[in-house]
């Protein structure tokens, strides 16, 4: 049985001809079926276009995730973080660590939750958003392009610290960061190897660096995960079961 209205709910999924002969068939045993059958079709090709505009990629699901690897991780933070608690206080999640520990394993997941909650997202890495607004010539495409990090209810903005910017840059991310704060505290989940000290490193000659940062750390949410590379610990791992499956083979060719 639906919960909505039965003429509500066949008015919001445009089943007009069903609705226009709503009295012939209100006591019919199909029609709570009918209802709940195309709300399901409806949520499930949204969740699809929610996904594929994302732009999530292939990512590992948490169950995956070692959490004894870190030598430091707060796993409830993480939880809450999955729980989607700072989307309705509209903080700003700030994933601090080391390459190849797991943030972005981290965000994607966040980001996948956020999508089966019924909310918009966009996944990007700080080097392809920042050279996106950059390439944009005039003030109309920088505007419509600025919108695509703008809109979404939460974005994420990945590996920022791996390349360094110019000003220019600096002032772009500046503009999305702001634009964001002003539309209602929209959040931004960034991961980053640089501690904020450092920033000045990433965006070099950047004036506008120390206000950036403010307008992120104003309503932020730091997690920070130490430990050395899960993918190098992997790369070795996937080496030396190559090299025993070696030394089998040519035992067994014996």
């Amino acid at each position: 049985m639906t919960k909505t209205d039965p003429r509500q709910a066949l008015a919001q999924l445009g089943l007009h001809g069903v609705l226009s002969r709503f009295d012939e068939v209100r006591d019919e045993p199909w029609l709570d079926w009918l209802i709940e059958a195309e709300e399901q079709e409806r949520h499930r090709r949204s969740l699809e276009r929610r996904i594929r505009s994302g732009k999530l990629g292939r990512f590992k699901p948490m169950s995956d995730f070692d959490w004894a690897w870190p030598t430091r991780i707060d796993r409830g933070q993480v939880e809450a973080l999955l729980r989607l608690d700072f989307l309705a206080e509209g903080a700003n999640p700030i994933l601090i660590g080391p390459n190849g520990i797991g943030k972005s394993m981290i965000a994607r997941n966040v980001a996948y939750q956020a999508l089966l909650a019924g909310h918009t997202v966009r996944f990007v890495t700080a080097g392809a958003m920042l050279g996106d607004l950059a390439a944009q010539d005039g003030a109309s495409a920088l505007r419509r392009h600025i919108a695509r990090y703008t809109r979404p209810r939460l974005l994420i903005i990945d590996e920022i610290g791996y390349l360094t910017y110019s000003s220019r840059y600096a002032d772009l991310l500046f503009e999305v960061i702001t634009r964001r704060y002003d539309d209602g505290h929209k959040p931004i989940l960034i991961t980053t190897n640089r501690i904020f000290s450092e920033w000045n490193e990433v965006f070099l000659s950047a004036s506008c660096v120390v206000t950036l940062v403010d307008r992120l750390v104003h309503r932020s949410e730091v997690l920070t995960i130490e430990g050395k590379s899960y993918r190098l610990k992997e790369a070795e791992d996937t080496a030396q079961q190559r090299a025993r499956a070696r030394t089998k083979g040519k035992t067994a060719g014996r």
